[in-house]
């Protein structure tokens, strides 16, 4: 799923291969699913958006806004986005396509769920589209220990699994439930555990470990479960991941393991991250 790394990634990829071109015509929803999200009517796509030329990108939180024109193209977090140059053979399932008038071609798809919007600028009402145009991005300097703590204020959020408190409602634009197992392990917390347990030492190197292993998950192009603009694997190495479970710990040699939670999964070392 598209989180901060990969979303930072992507939209350095677009501004890189993008730019400047201008869009020749727009399928939206040509193969139809039942959790992909358009704004308003995905058959008006192509009246918005032929003739304008892309302009830039930018990541926002776990998605990636693109800029045409007047208007904005987002893709949110379970959107699988390609880039194929003029002549490669495209997927033929799709829910968003971009042809440009070289022949090349942008392609959208949505394994689970995701969001493929396309809006006059300013007119878009998403609350976690605008949260993370709000909040200060985890690997800025505006993201600092003081804010870091004020998320945790009132007794409500002090009674949050570690998990719950960061990769819930956004809090943290982007750290969704894929980062958030390699930044847990690096800061030796399970996502169980209470945050109403953490020592000031223990908050402090959770703070730490979301800016450290964002950053580097960034750096390196992605995590290693998640594929860039280009098809291709990100260069980070994740050490709990689907790639990793029922192997040895790197730092303990403890078995990795998966276990069902809040509706999802997550991934630990019982060794590192003890409850």
């Amino acid at each position: 799923m598209l989180e901060l790394p990969e979303a930072i990634v992507i939209a350095e990829q677009v501004e890189t291969t993008l730019r400047g071109k201008r869009i020749k015509s727009v399928l939206a929803n040509q193969s139809p699913h039942k959790f992909a999200w358009f704004y308003g009517d995905p058959g008006g796509y192509n009246g918005l958006l032929s003739g304008q030329t892309i302009e830039g990108a930018m990541p926002c939180g776990g998605m990636v806004e693109i800029w045409a024109g007047p208007a904005r193209i987002l893709l949110g977090d379970g959107v699988s986005l390609r880039y194929f140059p003029a002549g490669e053979r495209l997927p033929s399932k799709h829910q968003l396509l971009i042809e440009f008038d070289d022949s090349s071609s942008l392609v959208g798809s949505v394994q689970m769920y995701g969001g493929l919007w396309a809006f006059p600028a300013g007119e878009f009402d998403n609350q976690y589209y605008l949260a993370a145009k709000q909040k200060p991005s985890p690997i800025t300097d505006e993201f600092d220990y003081a804010h870091f703590g004020s998320l945790l204020e009132g007794e409500k959020l002090q009674s949050l699994s570690a998990k719950a408190f960061l990769a819930t409602e956004q809090r943290i634009p982007g750290l969704g439930n894929g980062v958030l197992q390699d930044i847990l392990w690096a800061a030796r917390i399970h996502p169980k555990r209470k945050m109403s347990t953490l020592s000031g030492q223990e908050l402090h190197g959770v703070f730490a470990s979301v800016k450290s292993v964002l950053h580097e998950m960034a750096a390196r192009g992605g995590r290693d479960t998640e594929r860039d603009l280009y098809g291709r694997s990100g260069g980070y190495k994740t050490v709990l991941s689907r790639n990793t479970v029922d192997t040895p710990c790197p730092a303990c040699g403890t078995t990795i393991r998966k276990e069902a939670y809040m509706g999802g999964s997550v991934y630990y070392c019982g060794g590192c991250q003890s409850l």
